[in-house]
């Protein structure tokens, strides 16, 4: 015989059902107002973070001049100055070999396209001229259709070059502050809190810093070692454009998983269109090597305390965020999803049982020195 349902019971868990959809939704709101916000302030926002990130590589070097004496204003200067230099000479070593294996590059693509047009000719796809023709045709009077929009691109081109200019020398400026100023953030900040908001918001940004600055550094110094390793081997075939390509490498090491496919799929571009299929497969078996050895060996020695980011959420949250913001979206999303991961895990923390709690606490690793704190003068800027 079947039960009969509760009037009382299905009346009360669709009260509380409304009750968490409602509240559900207020969330939601509210993260579509943040949103809304950054994207208004994204003018002011984006050099914000760019000083940060910078700064995360920066601060040891500031932080070695200032246990060595050097007052914050001088240490700054130099560590901003030394960062610009070396910025300099790295576009400059990247501007010449772009510029004088452009028209070597240019032809190899040209000579690239027709041998994939040869290898599409045959089996197993046996595609026909005509298709491929037709194909290319349509190219062609697509962009035609589109001739009139070349001055509009011109312009927004212009525009953007710009503002990255802007936003590059306004970051640059950041840094230098956060590095002079920084360790004053935490205590200024508890200082301004009420209640025990003065003891909670601290902690989660010393916690944050402390993930932003081991991600930042710990997949740049990956990044230099995929870049040297790979540049090596691309340099032993004699591929075009090593440098850039190397450069491409480390930049593409701060977008985990889909920065490495990117980063070897140009590479092994290049080697097809200008060294032919043989070397081409060679850099892809370097490639997946090298991928290998960072995965094994490179990753658990450096980022030892890592992101406690499952592979399948870092590869969602990149998704998400290119799909959202483009590059910028991809390059920020695991900082984002680990400093969210951050909140999250210290929410749990205050809400769970003070017997578990502890015992968490018992389990994770020594936190480092709160910045700004007796102990560190790490900067965590605003």
């Amino acid at each position: 015989m079947s039960a009969t349902l509760s009037s009382e019971k299905s009346a009360a868990a669709l009260r509380r059902s409304a009750r968490v959809s409602l509240e559900l939704l207020l969330v939601l709101l509210m993260a579509t107002v943040v949103l809304w916000l950054l994207g208004r302030t994204w003018s002011v926002v984006w050099p914000l973070i760019v000083g940060l990130l910078l700064t995360t590589l920066t601060w040891p070097i500031a932080r070695f001049l200032r246990n060595r004496g050097w007052r914050p204003a001088p240490a700054a200067a130099l560590v901003t100055v030394l960062f610009l230099l070396v910025g300099s000479g790295i576009v400059a070593l990247i501007a010449v070999p772009v510029a004088s294996q452009s028209g070597q590059l240019a032809d190899g693509v040209v000579e690239g396209i027709g041998r994939l047009r040869d290898w599409a000719a045959g089996p197993p796809l046996n595609i026909s001229d005509a298709q491929i023709t037709g194909a290319f045709d349509a190219a062609v009077d697509r962009i035609e259709n589109s001739a009139g929009s070349v001055v509009t691109t011109a312009v927004t081109g212009v525009s953007t070059v710009f503002s990255g200019l802007v936003t590059a020398i306004l970051a640059v400026f950041l840094m230098f502050f956060f590095l002079k100023d920084g360790p004053r953030f935490l205590p200024w900040l508890a200082r301004q809190l009420p209640g025990r908001l003065a003891a909670d918001v601290p902690v989660v940004a010393e916690r944050c810093w402390n993930t932003l600055g081991s991600f930042v550094r710990s997949q740049a110094f990956v990044g230099l070692l995929d870049a040297v390793f790979i540049g090596i081997g691309l340099w032993i075939l004699d591929v075009p454009l090593v440098l850039p390509l190397a450069v491409l490498t480390f930049v593409s090491a701060f977008v985990p998983i889909v920065g490495a496919v990117f980063a070897g799929f140009v590479a092994v571009l290049i080697a097809l269109v200008s060294n032919g299929l043989t070397d081409a497969l060679i850099v892809l078996a370097i490639i997946i090597a090298v991928q290998q050895l960072e995965g094994n060996v490179f990753q658990p020695m450096i980022q030892s305390r890592g992101l406690g980011l499952h592979a399948a959420v870092v590869l969602l949250a990149v998704t998400l965020g290119g799909s959202l913001a483009g590059v910028v979206g991809s390059l920020l999303a695991v900082p984002a999803a680990a400093l969210i991961a951050v909140v999250w895990n210290y929410l749990r923390e205050q809400l769970s049982d003070p017997g578990e709690g502890s015992e968490r606490q018992d389990r994770a690793p020594d936190p480092e020195p709160a910045p700004g704190g007796p102990e560190s003068d790490a900067p965590v800027p605003a």
